[in-house]
């Protein structure tokens, strides 16, 4: 066996390893336990807060309310240990944190309820009016659900960090510029700009920059699967989550 083919292998099992050792994985296998897990449960919670907020925010009349919800959810999150009650079996962490807000807005909605059946105290409910509003509020029917909203915002979030990745990748590199101008063929934002252009800014013919383009694409593909990976317990959901994350971006 020679020192390449070695080199090779070692690396591949590096990178089998790492698939494997996600963030979720880590947070479900100590259940909490340990510091690793509560690292990695920090780690996840800060990277996914806006969904949380999104889905609380549908729920709620009031976004300085919503924040202030967002912000005990997560502290009781990680303050009681309740990943103890994670079921491994569903694997996601986004099906995960979903569940827990919603366990947690019915627990505040219930508290409410219990405070003014005591009376005595002044109390802001989590479904009041608004101070200007005349008469009953009836549900916007184009407006997405709780569930959808927390989906989208996921989605976006996700797209969003393996885009701060791709980006730091590129200034590591040294080639922030061409990174820059080439974005927008990953965004969609190309409405008004050409390949043509972008090679005439980068000094480049139209072929080369077809190519960088491609595998601006395909690094970025990679860095999404990336980021989906550590919120997965099973690696064989990867397809399927997405999948799911088209379906939440298109509206599905």
């Amino acid at each position: 066996m020679t020192l390449d083919t070695q080199k090779t292998q070692s690396t591949r099992a590096a990178n089998s390893a790492a698939f494997v050792t996600t963030h979720w994985t880590r947070v479900l296998q100590a259940q909490g336990n340990s510091t690793d897990a509560k690292v990695a449960l920090s780690d996840l919670c800060g990277a996914y807060y806006a969904p949380v907020f999104a889905f609380v925010r549908r729920s709620t009349h009031d976004e300085q309310s919503a924040r202030d919800l967002t912000h005990e959810f997560f502290a009781r999150l990680l303050a009681r240990n309740s990943i103890d009650y994670a079921d491994p079996q569903r694997g996601r962490f986004r099906s995960y944190l979903l569940g827990a807000a919603k366990h947690f807005l019915q627990d505040a909605r219930d508290h409410d309820r219990r405070l003014k059946r005591g009376g005595g105290q002044q109390i802001e409910s989590l479904d009041r009016e608004t101070e200007t509003a005349t008469s009953i509020q009836v549900a916007d029917p184009n407006m997405a659900s709780p569930d959808h909203e927390f989906d989208r915002k996921w989605a976006l979030t996700l797209l969003d960090r393996a885009l701060n990745k791709l980006a730091d990748e590129h200034k590591e590199t040294g080639s922030a510029v061409q990174f820059e101008i080439l974005k927008p063929w990953l965004t969609g934002d190309t409405e008004n700009l050409s390949q043509a252009d972008a090679a005439r800014r980068l000094a480049m013919n139209e072929t080369a920059v077809k190519v960088a383009i491609h595998r601006l694409r395909r690094r970025f593909r990679e860095l999404i699967k990336s980021e989906i990976r550590e919120t997965l317990h099973e690696p064989q959901e990867l397809e399927n989550e997405m999948q799911y994350l088209i379906a939440a971006l298109s509206g599905a």
